[in-house]
């Protein structure tokens, strides 16, 4: 399943809320900073770890939903 963020990517700022193109919602659990602005970039998601097409790295996030 190809999944994207569900609207405007403004990056990481340390306890960002990321909706899905699927409907499901995530927290940011790890503190990292990073801005970048993407509308609806790819998501990978690994166990408890979300990447964002164009950051530098992947974060460890919570499923809220």
């Amino acid at each position: 399943m190809t999944l994207q963020v569900d609207d405007d990517w403004e990056g990481w700022d340390g306890d960002t809320i990321v909706k899905l193109s699927n409907g499901s919602v995530w927290r940011q659990e790890e503190y990292h900073y990073e801005y970048a602005y993407a509308y609806r970039p790819y998501v990978t998601l690994a166990g408890d770890l979300m990447h964002v097409q164009g950051m530098s790295r992947a974060i460890r996030v919570r499923r809220l939903d």
